[in-house]
């Protein structure tokens, strides 16, 4: 009996380039979740906070729902501009031709 012919595998699927307005849509995307989270989670804090110790006043809900949109705007920052963060060096891309 003779061995069975080795059947060739298919080449490797080469991934596509994502097109730049697909990477800024879903950075912006995970910026706008990141605010409803972060402003939520201040929001959730103020309200308990505002409740148990400062007797139902309204500015500690403001100002830890501000506390949380400016984390999740410095988030956002840092994600669409990456200069913004210390220590961080983008290098030129080298395509060849």
């Amino acid at each position: 009996m003779s061995a069975p012919a080795a059947i060739p595998s298919p080449p490797a699927p080469v991934a596509a380039p994502i097109p730049s307005e697909d990477q800024i849509a879903r950075k912006f995307d995970n910026c706008v979740a990141d605010l409803l989270v972060n402003a939520g989670l201040g929001f959730g804090v103020g309200v308990v906070a505002s409740v148990l110790i400062f007797r139902r006043r309204g500015w500690p809900v403001a100002l830890s729902t501000g506390f949380g949109a400016g984390v999740a705007y410095s988030n956002c920052n840092y994600s669409l501009n990456p200069y913004v963060l210390p220590g961080t060096k983008v290098l030129p891309s080298t395509t060849r031709s």
